[in-house]
């Protein structure tokens, strides 16, 4: 059965040219057009889409307000269109906030070197989001079990209350979701590791999986973290000022010759590439030119890889969701030096693409779910 599309957009001329892209893909139909939010809202219930392509601004209501109720009525996969600048990156960001699980920039060339890549991308995009159904009516609930699991402290709990939070989590799953406590390890223990690096890399469903963690570590936080997220150059300042504004620690978007500091979280600046340069006490960060040649700019390989030169056996390395496999070389080269590789276990993911690729490979020695990653971190690091 083909993945249902909803297209929302208020030009005539852009849904148009969406639904032309998606149909043209075997595995996707598009069963509706809507020209605003309400409308979007109105064709949701009826319709039942699989997945919502979203323009932001649109007359009567908004795209992120659309974003806000659709979560409440039906909560649906929901690729935003956004423009490359500092405003449509603050409201990029807003959507993501109120549920929107991705984004693409609104001028097709701004996505890929020709069209035919543009195509692709948007194709793979919108059915790789399509099974995000369950994803999201799990993190929607108010009523979640696991939501249970994730705020309390599992390790003082009785036997009797884990079996019954794990079966009211099971209650009224049907076949085709996923298992949500089975891979959630009831204890965790440090290993007893030295560190003085935490490098984090990640990429669709990132912006709102670096918040969940970074918002959860103190301003006492005793390492520098660095972040690999892939975003457009236009949208970096603007995500690490939201983090600063959000967590205890200090987040700023990295610049060139920054030397690491304890309880601060550098973004590697979209657009270009982010590596650690010099020895580990006093290391500085080298910011460079993309290069042609690279898919990631930023990419989380040269991240880590330049990590593991400097910093050997040092490093809590993290692999977040995101599509693709970046982050599996560089955090093989981190494990190869004796550091440590975690990565986001499946259920927890938007896309389980860079994560399973370091699972699959062998590397990850945990992986875990995004609501206790923050808790295992202040575990591993000795400071809970």
């Amino acid at each position: 059965m083909a993945i249902k599309v909803l297209v929302v957009d208020d030009s005539s001329f852009f849904r148009r040219r969406v639904s032309e892209i998606i149909n043209a893909d075997p595995r996707l139909t598009v069963v509706g057009n809507a020209t605003n939010g309400k409308e979007a809202c109105e064709l949701v219930k009826v319709l039942q889409p699989d997945v919502i392509t979203m323009d932001i601004e649109m007359p009567v209501m908004d795209g992120i307000t659309a974003v806000r109720e659709i979560m409440k009525i039906a909560p649906t996969p929901i690729l935003m269109f956004s423009s490359l600048t500092q405003d449509g990156a603050k409201a990029t960001l807003d959507a993501l906030d109120a549920g929107a699980l991705d984004f693409l920039p609104k001028k097709f060339e701004d996505i890929a070197r020709n069209r035919d890549e543009a195509v692709d991308l948007l194709q793979k995009r919108v059915a790789e989001l399509a099974g995000k159904r369950f994803y999201l009516r799990r993190n929607n609930s108010p009523l979640s079990a696991i939501k249970v699991l994730s705020t309390s402290p599992v390790r003082n709990m009785s036997a009797e209350v884990r079996t019954a939070a794990i079966t009211a989590t099971n209650t009224g799953r049907t076949g085709r979701e996923p298992a949500l406590t089975t891979k959630i390890p009831l204890r965790f223990r440090a290993s007893g590791k030295k560190y003085q690096l935490v490098a984090i890399g990640t990429s669709t469903g990132g912006p709102v999986a670096l918040q969940k963690i970074l918002t959860q570590l103190p301003a006492n936080f005793p390492y520098p973290i660095i972040l690999v997220q892939h975003m457009p150059a236009t949208f970096t300042a603007a995500f690490a000022a939201r983090l600063n504004n959000l967590c205890s620690i200090e987040v700023k978007e990295a610049q060139n010759g920054d030397i690491l500091r304890a309880g601060v979280a550098y973004l590697a600046p979209g657009g270009q590439q982010m590596m650690v340069d010099g020895r580990a006490v006093g290391a500085r960060l080298r910011i460079i030119d993309g290069g042609d040649r690279m898919n990631y700019k930023p990419c989380v390989d040269v991240s880590f890889g330049s990590a593991a030169k400097v910093f050997n056996d040092r490093v809590l390395s993290i692999v977040l969701t995101g599509m693709g496999a970046d982050g599996r070389e560089g955090a093989r080269m981190l494990k190869a030096n004796g550091s440590t590789v975690w990565a986001q276990d499946e259920d927890s993911c938007v896309v389980y693409g860079m994560p399973q690729a370091v699972a699959k490979a062998g590397i990850s020695s945990h992986d875990l779910p995004l609501d206790r990653i923050a808790e295992y971190i202040l575990i591993e690091l000795g400071l809970s």
